[in-house]
């Protein structure tokens, strides 16, 4: 598999299609956004950028859940299962591509996340404890099921959770292990699998930010608000999709001019770059190895670099 990420606006999808082009591959997308239907402008879906010259290249889990919902990364992975069976069965390349972070080291590193619901009397008992005397209570287990960082309480929470329900639900336990397929598909990813950052200097990113909102601003990104709120969705669920989709709602129901959502919305979306890049660049601090390259330089010349990484 390659894997291409980068911050928002370094143009990741032109990359991976490029790349897809000339690699014989199909695009399976790793943005917690553009699953949803109907929400085109404000995640950047870009569409259009899947034709190249004339050809159009397949992807994958974008438009796959209805607005409104909350769909998570347990989802994720199992999407990603089925989209990566289907591509690789029929011979073609996996070209994962995506800024979130989160969704794309869940499937890299084949971490196991679990369908285990909420437990409101459990978070309740353990609200007022620190992560010392909660780590503490994760190390009582035998067995961790979530093998991510628990660096903060609510994490650790969540962790413990975890472990009550497989302590209280052992048949989850043979369902989980009864998937070996899983297991494989993860392992082979982690032993094939190049994986790609593009960089772009600071400013430049600051400029292609403000310029794309813009440009989506006046491709209607605000109609697309109000057609979602006709369709239904509440202003509420829409708030919880964050950047776009926070701030031009507020807006649309009148909690911000039209100048202060502008405003509002630019930092937050520099803010959620910054954010990416150190998701990033903590991916590198738990082992993925990045080949990164300059996005503004050639893009033959940067093709060519990534062919070359896979095939050694």
């Amino acid at each position: 598999m390659l894997t291409i990420i980068g911050p928002t606006a370094c143009g990741k999808t032109k990359f991976a299609v490029r790349l897809a082009k000339e690699l014989d591959g199909e695009i399976i997308s790793a943005d917690s956004r553009q699953v949803y239907r109907h929400m085109d402008l404000g995640t950047g879906k870009d569409l259009i950028d899947y034709n190249y010259n004339g050809q159009q290249i397949p992807y994958h889990l974008i438009d796959i859940a209805e607005p409104g919902t909350k769909y998570n990364v347990c989802q994720y992975q199992r999407d990603f299962i089925n989209a990566y069976r289907d591509v690789t069965q029929r011979g073609k390349l996996p070209i994962l591509c995506g800024g979130t972070g989160l969704y794309v080291e869940s499937v890299i590193k084949g971490y196991r996340m679990s369908f285990v619901p909420e437990s409101k009397e459990l978070r309740t008992s353990l609200q007022h404890k620190t992560l010392d005397e909660l780590t503490g209570i994760l190390k009582s287990y035998k067995t961790l099921h979530n093998k991510t960082d628990v660096d903060t309480a609510q994490r650790a929470i969540r962790a413990i959770e975890i472990e009550e329900y497989y302590r209280t639900h052992p048949e989850a336990e043979v369902a989980e292990e009864g998937e070996p397929d899983r297991k494989a598909i993860f392992n082979e990813i982690q032993g094939h699998n190049t994986v790609v950052g593009l960089m772009i200097e600071r400013e430049v990113r600051r400029a292609r930010i403000t310029e794309r909102l813009r440009q989506r601003l006046e491709e209607g990104m605000l109609d697309e608000i109000r057609q979602l709120i006709n369709r239904g969705i509440s202003p509420k669920d829409l708030i919880y999709y964050g950047l776009e989709y926070k701030y031009l709602t507020l807006h649309v129901i009148g909690k911000l001019t039209f100048d202060e959502m502008f405003r509002l919305l630019e930092i937050a979306i520099h803010q959620f770059a910054k954010r990416q890049m150190t998701w990033f660049r903590g991916m590198e601090k738990r082992g993925t190895h990045i080949h990164w390259l300059n996005a503004l330089d050639d893009y033959d010349k940067n093709i060519q670099i990534v062919k070359e990484l896979i095939q050694t």
